[in-house]
């Protein structure tokens, strides 16, 4: 390991300074997968790609919570237990607009609301979403760059049955305020058809000695991410550099809807419904070990399995886990 850097984590020697890496992110799962890879090669040599279907407004403020989680923990700023929001984050101006009847179930910090505030503002001015979030980044001291999945504005939309009728939600009210408790029958990203990818996203797919995809939710999270036309065909003509973490471990999510997800849609809630998921535009996927037991099945896909431990219960787990992911294509 690297000495301590003042105020900063002590950070392990990179194995792989020469490899340029890609990676597909969304979500507290990706994050903290991100966190680890920047311990074992040099964080200004990866480039994550966001998902940003999960946008909204709120307030009238531009909110980019897979963006800000990224950000947030790579900065190692963000909250500890939750995997969102701040450290040390208060919620009274939240509170004083629920005095208003304002609808307060999207809970924003009040240190999270600068971030907000900053980007809805440079977003008027003109700006675009990669502009601002190169300017957010830097002023976190974030080296790896962040390119949000487009610029032009996608919109997950969670079809929910609601007994007697159907209801399109948008995916912030399904996943906060319904808690994820409706059954889903459709998920539609909104948008999608007539988006571009941001710029630098395809040229850096192309350019890539590997991409990752993360341990993310892949309906929700890394599923808008393919939807932006062209992104999925550049990852299906580098296949064989393509290798993802499966976020379902033994069956189950480790945080998130997931599972809420997939089954309903008729993917199979396990790492045989991720590899079959995958398996056009990815040849590697590394599974739990307690998912060994599936490695033949996983095969059976087209997708070579790797098996390890990717329960990332700390920063050291978290990294051991991005040497094996990246030691699966070397």
């Amino acid at each position: 390991e690297a000495p301590r850097s003042p105020g900063g984590p002590r950070r392990v020697i990179a194995r792989y300074p020469h490899a340029m890496l890609v990676a597909l992110a969304g979500g507290v799962g990706a994050a903290r997968f991100l966190r680890g890879l920047v311990r074992v090669v040099p964080p200004a040599e990866v480039c994550v790609v966001v998902n940003t279907a999960d946008d909204e407004t709120f307030h009238g403020l531009t909110v980019c919570p897979d963006l800000d989680t990224v950000t947030y923990t790579l900065a190692g700023a963000e909250h500890p237990e939750q995997g969102w929001g701040l450290d040390g984050e208060s919620f009274r101006t939240i509170e004083a607009l629920g005095r208003y009847g304002a609808d307060t179930w999207f809970r924003l910090g009040d240190l999270d609301l600068a971030t907000h505030l900053f980007r809805t503002e440079r977003l008027r001015a003109g700006a675009t979403l990669t502009e601002v979030t190169a300017e957010i980044t830097a002023a976190w001291g974030v080296e790896p760059r962040l390119l949000p999945m487009s610029d032009d504005r996608v919109a997950t939309r969670i079809t929910v049955d609601r007994g007697d009728h159907h209801e399109v939600l948008r995916m912030q009210e399904w996943f906060v305020r319904e808690r994820s408790a409706p059954p889903v029958v459709a998920v539609e990203f909104d948008g999608a058809d007539r988006a571009r990818p941001a710029p630098g996203v395809l040229e850096a797919i192309d350019a890539a000695e590997t991409i990752l995809v993360c341990p993310s939710n892949p309906i929700i999270s890394i599923g808008p991410i393919l939807a932006v036309p062209g992104v999925r065909e550049a990852l299906e003509a580098r296949r064989d550099r393509v290798v993802a973490v499966s976020p379902i471990i033994a069956g189950a999510t480790v945080k998130g809807p997931a599972d809420r997800l997939m089954g309903p849609l008729g993917i199979d809630v396990s790492c045989v419904g991720v590899a079959r998921t995958y398996a056009p535009f990815c040849s590697t996927l590394v599974i739990d070990e307690r998912d060994a037991g599936r490695a033949a099945e996983v095969a059976a896909t087209g997708i070579r399995p790797v098996v390890a431990e990717t329960l990332m219960t700390d920063a050291r787990v978290a990294a051991a886990l991005a040497r094996h992911t990246l030691d699966a294509v070397a």
